[in-house]
């Protein structure tokens, strides 16, 4: 468990836990030499001349202040330790976060890492102070008490080694169990911790469709799994202990046994067996709560190889020598990508892409259309290097993205999605994450492109309108346009839209074309679009099906070539005349 704690900490935090265990493993140790103490004490005592107490009970005295000096360093000491433990757990996990490819971060993905930093960096905090202290007194102090006992009885001393691997049979089978237990339990805890957290969220459809708790499966499912596996860790995990605690008294008695057939033939007197029996006492009380600190180590070695497996994810490779876009052009030559990272040609998962190619243009608007799950959001995904094409090259600027660095490649390209996540602040707050030093009449420039002023304009705060967490309180185009605002706001030359006009009614997604072609004479666009009404000015429409581009050119081009697009168009035509009329009787 400590060699998992030193590999989730790193240098930073390793230092003062370096400190904490010497003043601990001292203060077990000197543990261990006071109760050996015990031993000339009481065998002075209980001798024929009492008066050579004086010298071993000097001794004692000092090696328990000693102890007492030592025991409250350590302690004081483990809760600092345990704060400082917290601070540098964040801190490595907020680096790893930002290291990590945006891909990484799936939805299961993002709710293990929030309780692996918030519920499990708490454990941790709390091992120093309250697992490391009674595991090394439990570990050392034992140690200490044969060693000691080789100076007061040999055989006693060799009856303890003997049995010592005996004990530590018994602890290692039931901690095997256990561990295994543990995990099972842990599985199941996060996945109960998950469909609560859906059910919390999704009650707007659960209520609308009737499906209250007596009524929602998941949820009633993930609970009873999880009581099914406390009942696995209680029936399965007692006996162990209760051997282990069975087999220290075994011993005890053995020693007993033993000592008083010894005393029986003269070879060993009644003060030397007294003091033994209450140092083998002593000794079977520190190996037994071994067995009680099990449980804790367990959970928190569980916990740190959790920790641990996040923080030594991959970093998405980083150039040695980052080069700059020579300019604002986008360009895919052959690109393949496959979610999981193969070869398009390999066993596994469908390519998303196959053999991808095409070129944005400097100063000039694309389109890129297609049905669901064609591949859409992929390619924008790509230019941003969210993810790394499996095949084929991506370039921003004349020069490939993987050659790029990190913040030269986020000042050049700038995303809209289709899904907003706002951050709980003001509309001004998340308007301004894209510039925050930017003014008043650039925040006003880009509300207008965007069509936030008009949104302003119907709130009573304003700017100052909070939005609640993920812009609760924002209907979803009021969202979607702080976000394009946003986007705007940062000024980056290439803008990638990905469905931006999802959330827009008809009127805003009018407003917005407008907005998207006045874009077009200073920025490299990008849309991504159902709504083909916002792509048909585009200067080049492509068609992507399948991960393929199947249909490139202008919108009368494409209309009059009779494929794909044309069919996407005149569906949308024959819509665009619908309308609802009262029912004839």
């Amino acid at each position: 468990m400590i060699r998992q704690l030193y590999r989730v900490l790193g240098p930073e935090g390793s230092r003062p836990l370096h400190r904490l265990l010497a003043l601990q493993s001292g203060a077990a140790v000197l543990q261990g030499v006071a109760f050996a103490l015990l031993v000339p004490v009481l065998r002075a005592l209980l001798g024929p001349d009492p008066a050579e107490v004086w010298p071993w009970l000097t001794a004692f005295a000092g090696c328990a202040v000693a102890y007492a000096v030592l025991q409250g360093a350590a302690l004081s000491g483990g809760f600092t330790v345990g704060s400082q433990l917290s601070r540098v757990l964040h801190r490595r996990m907020a680096d790893q976060a930002l290291r990590l490819p945006l891909g990484w971060f799936t939805a299961g993905r993002t709710a293990e890492f929030s309780r692996l930093a918030g519920q499990n960096v708490i454990q941790v905090m709390s091992t120093p102070a309250h697992l490391l202290r009674p595991f090394l007194t439990s570990l050392l102090t034992p140690v200490t008490l044969v060693a000691a006992t080789f100076f007061f009885d040999v055989r006693t001393a060799m009856v303890l080694l003997c049995c010592a691997p005996v004990l530590f049979a018994v602890q290692w089978a039931s901690t095997a169990v256990m561990r295994r237990l543990d995990l099972g339990r842990d599985a199941a805890i996060g996945e109960s911790a998950d469909r609560v957290l859906e059910y919390a969220r999704n009650q707007p459809v659960l209520r609308a469709f009737g499906r209250t708790a007596e009524g929602y499966g998941a949820l009633d499912d993930a609970l009873a799994a999880e009581a099914r596996a406390d009942r696995r860790l209680i029936a399965r995990g007692l006996p162990g202990l209760v051997s282990f605690s069975f087999a220290t008294r075994l011993v005890f008695a053995l020693l007993l046994a033993l000592g008083v057939s010894w005393q029986l033939d003269g070879s060993l007197t009644v003060p030397t067996l007294l003091a033994l029996l209450v140092l083998l006492v002593r000794l079977i009380d520190s190996v037994s709560s071994a067995a009680e600190a099990g449980a804790g180590l367990r959970i928190a070695r569980n916990t740190l190889e959790r920790l641990g497996a996040v923080l030594d994810e991959p970093p998405f490779p980083r150039p040695a020598e980052p080069k700059a876009p020579r300019d604002a052009t986008v360009e895919f030559t052959g690109v393949a990508f496959r979610y999981d990272g193969g070869p398009p040609d390999g066993a596994g998962a469908r390519p998303v892409l196959s053999d991808v190619s095409f070129r944005l243009p400097e100063r000039s608007m694309t389109a890129l259309v297609g049905p669901s799950g064609a591949g859409k959001t992929t390619v924008a995904g790509l230019i941003a290097r969210f993810r790394d094409a499996t095949e084929g090259t991506v370039r921003v600027g004349g020069v490939d993205v993987r050659e790029i660095g990190a913040d030269e490649l986020a000042a050049h390209v700038s995303l809209v999605f289709q899904d907003v996540y706002l951050f709980d602040g003001t509309i001004e707050d998340n308007v301004r994450i894209a510039a925050p030093d930017a003014g008043p009449g650039e925040l006003a420039e880009a509300a207008a492109l965007s069509g936030l002023d008009r949104v302003i304009a119907e709130l009573p705060e304003g700017w100052d309108t909070k939005v609640g967490e993920g812009g609760a309180r924002l209907s979803g185009g009021q969202r979607q346009r702080v976000s394009v605002a946003r986007a705007l706001l940062k000024d980056a030359p290439i803008l990638v839209l990905d469905e931006a006009t999802a959330a827009l009614d008809q009127e805003n997604e009018a407003l917005f074309a407008e907005t998207v072609r006045a874009l077009a004479d200073r920025k490299t666009l990008l849309v991504v679009a159902h709504r083909l009404s916002t792509v048909v000015d585009a200067d080049q429409i492509l068609v992507l099906e399948d991960g393929r581009i199947t249909e490139r050119g202008t919108h009368g081009d494409l209309v009059a070539a009779g494929g794909t697009y044309a069919s996407f168009w005149e569906r949308r035509a024959r819509a665009h005349g619908w309308r609802l009329e009262a029912a004839r009787s």
